[in-house]
């Protein structure tokens, strides 16, 4: 994470001295394209929520993108890396797909919401506000992985048998395990769904980090089958948020998001691999401290 830092950095500082953003065709910004989105889908895989929190950051300090730009390329990057990770999980047969598109529906809704309120934010509040999202999700990392550390290895577990969930105090669930949809159950899998498309519409973020304790909170869900079924919503959500941007006329630089969706599907293989070796409440815990420490940097570069 410091060469990382680093990393970033030294390309703020180029960019800064030129006043302009890195070609797409230029060699130096394909490098680092490739190399911030492995960052962003070696995080995710790494630690299955609050990963795609890097995105912004990277790509506004790291190779000079305006923020509200940043964010459809990000939108675009974590849904695609999403998107490639929900294959993988479906063949194994982990995702609830009926709970996860009523999610995804109300998500994909609520994404333009975001998207059209992030055109009528400036650049500098826009970074301020996403700080402040970053302090939020990286004190909920660490409470998790200190209180619950059983969901942070559950996370990166091995594909194993999923047992019956518990029914949730307003979704049930049958003996067998299967969520019995009633309409106070829609509604509120509908609610919370509007609410993550339109926070990933605004930052550009997957939303992993709502998702996944909303679908096991509200439906019952066990974690090893709420973050598989986490993929398809994020997909789903950053899919709307693109083409609402595409359709308000708003810049989307077709090589650099490219580039970056390369780096980040290599990562995110990278990061599932790594991430089944190592300590699941203690790699939380760093990670909450590195995105800590990128909110940090984001609110003095806003202040000098």
């Amino acid at each position: 994470m410091i060469v990382v830092r680093s990393i970033v950095a030294a390309a703020a500082l180029a960019t800064a001295s030129t006043g302009m953003v890195p070609d797409v065709g230029d060699p130096g910004q394909i490098v680092l394209s490739l190399v911030f989105g492995t960052v962003v889908g070696f995080s995710l895989g790494l630690t299955g929520g609050g990963g795609s929190i890097f995105a912004v950051p990277l790509l506004v300090y790291g190779l000079g993108i305006g923020p509200n730009e940043a964010v459809g390329i990000s939108l675009a990057a974590v849904g695609a890396t999403a998107l490639f990770g929900f294959f993988q999980r479906l063949r194994s047969g982990e995702v609830e797909i009926h709970t996860g598109l009523i999610f995804a529906v109300a998500g994909m809704a609520g994404a333009p919401i975001g998207s059209w309120i992030n055109g009528q934010l400036p650049g500098p509040l826009l970074l301020l506000l996403f700080s402040g999202l970053m302090v939020l999700v990286a004190t909920r990392m660490w409470i998790k992985a200190s209180s619950r550390p059983a969901d942070s290895r559950a996370v990166r577990a091995p594909i194993e048998p999923i047992p019956s969930d518990e029914p949730g105090p307003t979704c049930r669930r049958d003996p067998s395990g299967r969520l019995t949809m009633s309409t106070p159950c829609a509604l509120l899998l509908a609610a919370v769904g509007l609410a993550t498309g339109v926070l990933s519409g605004l930052f550009g973020v997957g939303g992993g980090f709502v998702i996944v304790p909303a679908l096991v909170l509200f439906s019952g869900m066990g974690v090893h089958r709420a973050v598989a079924t986490s993929l398809l919503v994020i997909a789903l959500i950053g899919a709307s948020g693109v083409v609402s941007l595409l359709m308000a006329d708003r810049p989307l630089p077709l090589g650099i998001t490219a580039q970056f969706i390369a780096g980040g599907l290599i990562g995110m293989v990278l990061g599932t691999r790594l991430g089944r070796l190592l300590s699941g409440p203690r790699l939380q815990k760093v990670f909450a401290g590195a995105i800590l420490a990128v909110a940090a940097y984001i609110v003095l570069q806003s202040i000098i």
